[in-house]
């Protein structure tokens, strides 16, 4: 555990806490309470706690996590931050591989997409601000800048007034290869651009009701239904909403959730990042089957700057990033400035 005086100083500057010397474990790795005494969850969605399970070396850190999560075909899991590693790379076993991009630290929400045998990163990068293509090898692609044809960022009349931000959020691409960007912390609307990458419309406005959003933090391509559709995070309207791929709307599909971040859809059922202290497991139809590290101390609900000594083993603080493996294991990213990653086993039925 840090002396107390280095984590008053880290509150003030993150970077005073991942340069400390003295921390005993990699950040990513602080050893926390003991475990919870049985599964996490309910059901047919029920997980253990696999502490310390992103093995860092001591020269690498996970960074301020303010990103997603994604695994590829091999397993491997992807996790995205604002650190000097861009994208860092685990195996299975949470042993460190590699990190991508590190000129794109900073990338929010991202996918992995199988494009004729060969995947990709496609990626929302917040700080760019752009969208970006890459390889698993972390060589960019392409990227899309500033979508000024959609209007929303022109100079306002009124020079007093500042213009519109793009701050994209959230990618996803549809079967027939159009791009779908949210612009969450920006504008609150979506994107639609070409294979291409030539831009197409734009989706929704600003606001609470239908068609609108008002943070659509994170968007998932949804095979649930037959046609594929959008599913949106749309964070302080606090509910998930549903889209088909030309934008017209469909309808709600949960509401009163924590402030969904991001959403990883398994079979008939999608995990839901909730940045006020909890993962939840919901069906099809909208309903919550599982709530996963329900903080109850509400004080610590989306706590940037919550201290590692703080910090319990299957509660959360902020998820912002999930993401399932094809095993139906979960990997949560908290919104953390000292950079927090749970590994969530998936218990089988034997197990029970």
């Amino acid at each position: 555990m840090l002396p107390r005086l280095a984590l008053l100083l880290a509150i003030a500057s993150p970077a005073a806490l991942l340069a400390h010397s003295e921390f005993p474990l990699t950040l990513g790795q602080v050893a926390a309470t003991p475990l919870p005494a049985g599964p996490l969850g309910s059901g047919d969605w029920r997980f253990n706690v696999e502490a310390g399970w992103a093995k860092l070396p001591k020269e690498v850190s996970l960074g301020p996590t303010h990103g997603g999560v994604g695994v590829d075909k091999a397993g491997n899991i992807y996790v995205s931050s604002d650190g000097p590693h861009g994208i860092l790379v685990f195996d299975k076993n949470g042993k460190y591989l590699r990190g991508l991009a590190p000129e794109l630290s900073g990338i929010h929400g991202f996918i992995i997409r199988n494009e004729g045998g060969k995947e990709f990163i496609y990626a929302a990068h917040v700080k760019g601000p752009q969208a970006v293509k890459l390889g698993l090898d972390g060589k960019v692609e392409w990227t899309i800048g500033v979508p000024k044809e959609s209007g929303f960022y022109d100079q306002p009349a009124d020079a007093k007034k500042k213009p519109t931000a793009f701050r994209p959020t959230a990618i996803t691409v549809g079967p027939d290869n159009r791009i779908y960007l949210a612009d969450g912390y920006g504008a609150s609307v979506i994107h639609v651009f070409s294979p291409e990458r030539k831009y197409l419309k734009t989706i929704g406005t600003r606001g609470e009701g239908d068609n609108q959003f008002k943070t659509c933090h994170g968007i998932a391509l949804d095979t649930r239904f037959g046609a594929p559709r959008l599913l949106v995070a749309d964070r302080e309207n606090r509910r998930l909403v549903h889209l088909d791929l030309e934008g017209k709307w469909i309808g709600v599909v949960t509401t009163d959730l924590r402030r969904p971040c991001a959403i990883s859809i398994m079979g008939d059922y999608a995990a839901i990042a909730e940045l006020e202290g909890r993962v939840v497991v919901v069906d099809k139809a909208g309903k919550i089957v599982a709530t996963l590290g329900d903080n109850p101390d509400q004080k610590q609900w989306a706590a940037f700057k919550l201290e590692p000594e703080h910090w319990k083993d299957g509660i959360f603080i902020a998820p912002h990033g999930v993401s399932f493996d094809k095993d139906g294991n979960l990997f949560v990213q908290d919104w953390n400035f000292a950079g927090r990653f749970t590994k969530l086993k998936r218990v089988t039925s034997a197990q029970r």
